[in-house]
């Protein structure tokens, strides 16, 4: 009876582990799905290290401090990983956040992923061209708009001036 106890145990823990392994290798199966793929070693070369910590390692710029958070131009905010254009200036807003913040998106060019970092479930925000992270979406943005929040840091940016 208990070695057939220790059995059933000892396949209850496989199984565990086996489905924790496939849980831990899905964001690695996500982002090929994206049409820009590069060796962390290439990015390096082409980024920043402030830059590839938020776009490829997930980092979080410090409020306050970023290019874009009080920058008001006429002009298009895109990707500073690929250059795909993802915020038009007519979306961008000032929230008091500490970081850009935008009310949309330009479509299809941002996906969403859950974030369960920190202790807390968020949205988070990638490029769909190359998967950089940008930052997350709240719902506390203007009601009078999307009620969205696209909060994004200004690492993850270049921006183009529209032509005058």
């Amino acid at each position: 009876m208990m070695v057939k106890y220790n059995a059933i145990l000892a396949l209850l823990l496989l199984t565990i582990a086996c489905q924790s392994q496939q849980k831990q290798a899905s964001p690695k199966t996500k982002e090929m799905n994206y049409k820009v793929q590069k060796s962390d070693t290439d990015w390096q070369t082409e980024l920043t290290p402030a830059q590839f910590n938020v776009l490829r390692e997930k980092g979080t710029e410090r409020p306050n401090t970023g290019e874009y958070n009080l920058h008001f131009e006429s002009g298009t905010y895109a990707c500073a990983g690929c250059g795909t254009a993802l915020f038009k200036s007519a979306t961008k807003y000032d929230s008091h956040c500490g970081w850009p913040s935008f009310d949309d998106a330009i479509e299809g060019t941002v996906v969403y992923q859950k974030d369960t970092s920190l202790g807390r479930v968020r949205t988070e925000i990638l490029c769909a061209n190359c998967g950089g992270h940008l930052g997350h979406i709240f719902d506390d943005g203007p009601q009078e708009t999307t009620g969205k929040r696209y909060c994004v840091n200004s690492l993850s940016l270049e921006f183009k001036e529209d032509d005058k």
